[in-house]
C-alpha cells in the first residue's frame, strides 16, 4: 500500500454503525476481499472522503483480522466537513482512499503502562492497551468522557484488569495529579484526547521520575513563531528547484510544482507528509518532534536559503 497522491488504494466500507452518541464505527475491506497492509496498535492512516476532504483517524480494530480495518468518528459540532459527511452520506459501499497505516507510538510500550484517553482519544490507545491485557504486561487505562452514552468501546474493555471509567455525568473526573502521586516511578504514559488534557498529561508526568509520556494529538495547539522567510527548496532526485515565498508552505510549493508529496493532516500532527532533508537546516514547527534528517513541510520551513531534499 503506498500514500502518494493518485496512487492510494481503494477500500470499500462494509459497515457504518453507532457504537456511541455522536459517534460512528467505519469498516473497510478490500474491493476484492483479499488481505490488508498490517498495521501496529497505535497506527492511524488517511481516508480521503468522497467530498474530497482527507483526515486521519486511527485504527482501532483487530490488528489480527486481516481483511478489514476500523475507525470510529465522532460528530464534531463544528465539523469542518469531514465527520459531518460520515454521519450524514457515508454509507456501505462507497469507495474511499486510503494511506497506508503508520504510527507515531513505539512499537512496544513497557509492562505496566498507563493509556489515558479522554473521548475520542480512546482510539488510538484501544488497540495497543487490549494488546497489552492479552501478553500479559499489567496494563492501566483511564478513560475520561462527559458521559458514558458517548464514550465509545466500553463494551470491549475487559472486564478485569486495571480500568477506571471517569465520565462527568457520573461525578467521576480524571485526577491527573493523583495519578502521578500513585504511579511507580518510571511508569510510561500513552494518551490521547483533547489538547487541554493532552497538554496537562505532559505537564504532569513529565517530572523526571517517570518514563517516556507519548502522545497523539488530533490538531495541532497555536503557537507563535518568526515571520516566514523565502527561502528556495532544491529537489535532489528530480532536478527540480522550488522557490517557497513567505506565506506559503514547503507542502503547497512543492505540489504546486507538481512534486508528489503525500499531505494529510497540514497541521504538523499526523507525519504524512515527512521528507527527508538532504542539506540545509529545516526550522521544525510539527509537534511530532521530527527525527535527524526528516521534516514536515506541511508547518517546517527554512533556517537556510536553500533547502536540498530527496525528492
Amino acid at each position: 500500500m503506498g500514500a502518494a497522491p493518485g496512487t492510494a488504494p481503494v477500500l470499500v466500507v462494509e459497515e457504518v454503525r453507532p457504537v456511541a452518541e455522536g459517534v460512528r464505527a467505519v469498516t473497510l475491506r478490500a474491493p476484492d476481499g483479499g488481505a490488508l497492509a498490517p498495521w501496529t496498535p497505535g497506527a492511524h492512516m488517511d481516508v480521503e472522503l468522497p467530498n474530497r476532504l482527507r483526515r486521519q483517524y486511527s485504527l482501532c480494530g483487530d490488528p489480527a483480522d486481516t481483511a478489514r480495518y476500523r475507525i470510529a468518528v465522532k460528530h464534531e459540532a463544528l465539523s469542518r466537513g469531514a465527520s459531518e459527511y460520515v454521519h450524514l452520506f457515508l454509507r456501505p459501499g462507497t469507495a474511499l482512499r486510503v494511506s497506508e497505516p503508520r504510527s507515531t507510538f513505539p512499537g512496544r510500550t513497557a509492562p505496566g503502562t498507563l493509556y489515558i484517553a479522554g473521548g475520542i482519544g480512546i482510539t488510538a490507545v484501544l488497540a495497543m492497551y487490549l494488546r497489552d491485557v492479552r501478553d500479559g504486561r499489567g496494563p492501566a487505562l483511564r478513560y475520561a468522557g462527559r458521559g458514558r452514552a458517548g464514550m465509545p468501546f466500553l463494551d470491549e474493555l475487559p472486564g478485569t484488569g486495571d480500568v477506571v471509567v471517569a465520565a462527568a455525568d457520573e461525578g467521576r473526573r480524571l485526577d491527573l495529579a493523583a495519578l502521578a502521586r500513585d504511579a511507580a516511578d518510571g511508569t510510561e504514559v500513552v494518551a490521547c484526547g483533547p489538547p487541554r488534557m493532552v497538554a496537562a498529561v505532559e505537564e504532569t508526568f513529565g517530572a523526571e521520575r517517570f518514563g517516556p509520556v507519548h502522545v497523539e494529538r488530533f490538531r495541532a495547539e497555536p503557537r507563535s513563531f518568526a515571520d516566514d522567510a523565502p527561502f528556495t527548496a532544491e529537489c535532489a532526485r528530480s532536478g527540480r528547484t522550488v522557490a517557497v515565498p513567505a506565506g506559503e508552505t514547503l507542502l503547497d510549493a512543492l505540489l504546486r510544482e507538481d512534486v508528489a508529496v503525500a499531505a494529510g493532516c497540514r497541521e504538523g500532527v499526523c507525519g504524512s507528509c515527512a521528507v527527508t532533508v538532504l542539506d540545509g537546516e529545516p526550522e521544525h514547527r510539527d509537534l511530532l518532534g521530527a527525527p535527524p534528517g526528516r521534516m514536515y513541510p506541511c508547518v517546517s520551513r527554512s533556517t537556510t536559503e536553500k533547502l536540498v531534499l530527496d525528492l
